[in-house]
């Protein structure tokens, strides 16, 4: 108690670093239980500015839902409330524009005062606490500090293709290299030669699109047999435990019990964390994959990139002595998160971060804590110890609620 004031001195809020799916669900949870929270993003923004039109959800309506402590904020709730057309069977497709138009109605409904700017530094405080600093000049005493920053500064670039992008800018006029998760619009890709590496949902969607765009595509794969589509909801094994993403023992073990996940070896986590849900196209995308003429080439594996015709064109040397000539090439080979690449994290936070095996993410303990206290991870970082589920959407259901109990356990909740 404050002996002048007579108030109970108020607590340092808990940040959340990013305004995606899981950065929402977090903090919205965090508030329920009562912590006081500070949100610092764009909402959505990878949603709305780095996916193309026409995009469609891989995840089914159920699955789609981000994790709300009480009823009312699915996706089905926001289509009844704007009025837009109701998705809710399996056989219904998500456009990427209605899913992120339903994570902004999300933050505005729970979690209005958002603030909508970037985190430039994470300090530590001698007390266990952090100092975060915004890009608008802002400084917060935090206690507890929760990164959601999703697929920001993740995008994973095969070696021999990441100089070519260092190179040119990745989407910059003329480039030559860039990641699927760069495109906004395939139509700037009309009428030119595109080779795209990869093969999962990323890889043939930006395929398709780019080729009904105008495109000529050829898709590049490194495993034979790489292309692929799941099956549809009537088709699925009738004996098998049901899961979001199919019926299969693995994947509901995945999802239901991401707990048990951390107490794996860490080499057959990292393994996991990388086959299990790996690249599959959609069992819709089949069809139209089919009738758009893309290219396949599967069973090479890209050994270098060369600048041809004055540095106008890209040449892909491949295993087996093959060779693929384009305008431009999508690296569709997915993101995995890099401790080095959270460039907001202090030098010191860094180094007293963990990493989970092999792998370039944090080791995370129970509640997403990870090895610096105080500091949680959710999403896409918290795969490698919670497995695969955190990639999907539908992963806020198992993390929200427990980060948020272990956060509101720091503050006596």
């Amino acid at each position: 108690m404050d002996q002048k004031t007579g108030k109970k001195p108020q607590a340092r809020p808990a940040v959340v670093i990013g305004a995606g799916p899981y950065g929402l669900s977090a903090a919205a949870h965090l508030r329920q239980l009562g912590v006081p929270v500070r949100v610092f993003g764009d909402p959505m923004v990878s949603w709305r500015e780095n996916m193309p039109p026409g995009m469609l959800l891989k995840s089914t309506p159920a699955a789609s839902n981000i994790s709300a402590p009480r009823l009312g904020h699915t996706l089905l709730d926001y289509c009844a409330e704007s009025g837009e057309r109701r998705y809710e069977s399996d056989w219904d497709l998500v456009p990427v524009e209605t899913f992120a138009r339903y994570g902004e109605w999300f933050q505005r409904t729970l979690l209005p005062d958002l603030t909508r700017t970037r985190i430039v530094s994470v300090d530590p405080t001698p007390d266990g606490g952090f100092e975060v600093k915004a890009d608008s000049g802002e400084f917060v005493e935090a206690g507890a500090v929760v990164v959601a920053t999703g697929l920001a500064a993740s995008a994973r670039i095969p070696r021999p293709l990441a100089a070519a992008a260092a190179v040119d800018g990745g989407t910059a006029a003329g480039a030559l290299v860039s990641h699927s998760g760069d495109h906004g619009d395939l139509g700037h890709l009309a009428g030119r030669e595109v080779l795209v590496v990869g093969a999962g949902q990323s890889g043939l969607e930006t395929a398709v699109l780019a080729a009904e765009a105008g495109a000529s595509v050829r898709v590049v794969a490194r495993r034979a047999s790489a292309v692929g589509f799941g099956a549809p909801p009537d088709h699925q094994p009738r004996m098998r435990p049901d899961s979001p993403f199919g019926r299969a023992w693995s994947l509901h073990g995945f999802t239901y019990y991401a707990d048990a996940y951390r107490y794996l070896p860490a080499p057959v986590r990292s393994r996991l964390a990388h086959r299990v849900l790996g690249p599959l196209g959609a069992w819709w995308l089949r069809e139209r994959f089919m009738a758009s003429n893309v290219g396949v080439t599967q069973g090479h594996a890209l050994v270098r990139a060369d600048r041809v015709d004055g540095g106008s064109r890209i040449a892909l040397r491949l295993g087996g002595g093959r060779r693929l000539e384009a305008d431009h090439v999508v690296s569709a080979t997915g993101y995995r998160t890099d401790l080095g690449t959270l460039g907001f994290l202090s030098a010191e936070l860094r180094a007293r971060l963990v990493p989970s095996g092999r792998d370039t993410s944090p080791l995370l303990g129970p509640g997403f804590v990870s090895s610096v206290p105080g500091l949680y991870f959710t999403g896409l970082p918290a795969a490698a110890s919670y497995g695969p589920v955190m990639r999907f959407v539908v992963g806020t259901e198992f993390a929200s609620p427990r980060l948020a109990a272990a956060v509101a356990g720091r503050y006596g909740g």
